[in-house]
Formats: C-alpha cells, structure tokens, sequence
C-alpha cells in the first residue's frame, strides 16, 4: 500500500481568516500536482486565525464548520485528503483547537481536538482540551492526528500506535527558538513507535516569535523523507507501508513490550 502525504507550509496573518484562505487556495491552483496514489495533505496548526486567542469570541468558527466547508471544496476539486491542520473553534464547552480531517468527497472525516493545552501561550487559560484520540482510514490505512505540543507526550502518541496508527499526521506553530527540540521529538517518535509521520509546521513570525518551518516527513526507521527550510514550501513524498512491516520485523519492539511492569502501582 501506498500514500502520497504532503505539507503545506505557509506563513499565516494572524487574525485574517479571508487572508489565509485565500493563500492556501491560491496554493493549491499554482502548486498542487495532481497523483494516481491517495494523497494527504497537512497545514499548520491554527492556520485560518493564526494565534489569536485573545480575539477567540470574534475569531473562532462554531464547531469549525465554515473552515471544512472551505477545505471540503478544494479536497473535491483536486481529489485529495486534508489530514490536520487545525483551527480556532467555538464549541457548547468553550473554545478548543481543533484538527480536522476531510476526505476526497468533501466531508469532515475526523476532528481532534488539542488534548495537551500549552500554558506558555495561554493555551490553559484560554481553550478547552480535548480528551481522547483521532483515529482515521485513508483507504485502507489506519492514522491519526495531533497538534504541535503533543509530540512531547510520548504516552499519547504510543496509545495511537496500540491503536494501529500506522501514519501520524501533526500541525504546528512550532518556534525557532525551539527547533530542535521540534525535529529530535519528530524523529523520537518515528522510531520508537516505527510508523510515518508528517509534521506541518508554520513559517514566518507573529509578533516577536519567530517560526522555523522545518516541516518533515519521516519513515519508520527515522529517515528523513523531506525537510523544509525556513520559507513557504509545498512538499510532497510516497510512503510505503511494508517498511512498516519489515521495520517492525528487524526490531521487534512490539513484540519485547513488557506493559505489565509500566504501572506506576509497580512494586519496584
């Protein structure tokens, strides 16, 4: 089996939702190049407000409805999935930041919502977390979604992967000051859990941040697929999912798991 992922890596107008929908359907007309293999696309975390929490109350889309009508058009247009890239949303429990999954007819496949809430951005005071995963097929391959400071957890991403997580696909607003955290996490969680992963981060700066893009897709052994630099980029590579497979032959983490002695009750 095999999929073609892509990153949309862009810089975002922060608080300029008709802005940003107008570059990543601009994007899409000049840089898109159409595939016979089943393709997935990542955008940026937050990418149609950018952080603008504190304008959350005029800025946030009611359950993200608008925003997946937006991308449910172009998804029908060029054939292609939208695998994350999250966005401000309104809900009956508050404000949350949420990923959504949008399939080749346009409907909203999946959504998750931020569960690890960032508190050096305000992300407690400000957003509901979420509270359980985002488990989807793509024609025949089981994925996920999480956004940006979940790939510190690496619990959640291994609950993903007991799941059958195969590929996991992640959005971000990830800084330069900490970019190479964002690329040892990355590669941290390929290998240990030895599934794909397409990371979309966002470039460009907001405020007195600085964001690195450094987009990447990994394999299952840690190798790297693509990695953008600091600029807008569109990037695309096809995974194969017997590297899998034979990965997990090599080294059989799976299988020399001792969960029994994980507990925290473990009488040591």
């Amino acid at each position: 089996m095999k999929l073609r992922v892509g990153v949309l890596q862009i810089d975002i107008s922060t608080g300029d939702r008709d802005h940003n929908f107008r570059k990543v359907k601009d994007w899409m007309a000049s840089f898109y190049v159409p595939s016979e293999l089943p393709t997935a696309i990542v955008l940026p975390e937050l990418w149609s407000t950018g952080y603008a929490l504190d304008r959350a109350s005029e800025l946030a889309d009611p359950e993200g409805t608008e925003t997946a009508a937006f991308l449910g058009e172009i998804a029908v247009k060029y054939g292609v999935w939208f695998t994350g890239g999250s966005v401000l949303a309104s809900t009956r429990d508050g404000f949350v930041n949420r990923a959504q999954v949008i399939n080749p007819q346009g409907d909203l496949a999946a959504s998750y919502d931020k569960v690890h809430l960032f508190r050096l951005m305000g992300e407690d005071e400000c957003l509901a977390g979420g509270n359980k995963t985002c488990i989807f097929d793509i024609e025949g391959v089981t994925a996920g979604c999480v956004i940006c400071y979940d790939i510190r957890f690496c619990e959640w991403v291994r609950t993903y992967t007991l799941k059958g997580a195969q590929a996991l696909f992640i959005s971000a607003q990830w800084p330069t000051a900490r970019v190479d955290h964002w690329r040892t996490l990355l590669r941290a969680r390929a290998i240990e859990n030895q599934i794909y992963i397409a990371a979309c981060n966002r470039c460009g700066t907001s405020g007195n941040t600085r964001f690195p893009g450094a987009s990447m897709i990994l394999g299952p052994r840690g190798e790297v697929y693509f990695e953008g630099d600091d600029g807008e980029q569109f990037a695309f590579a096809t995974i194969e999912f017997d590297e899998i497979r034979e990965a997990r032959e090599q080294i059989t983490v799976f299988d020399d798991r001792r969960p029994e002695l994980y507990s925290l009750k473990q009488d040591w």
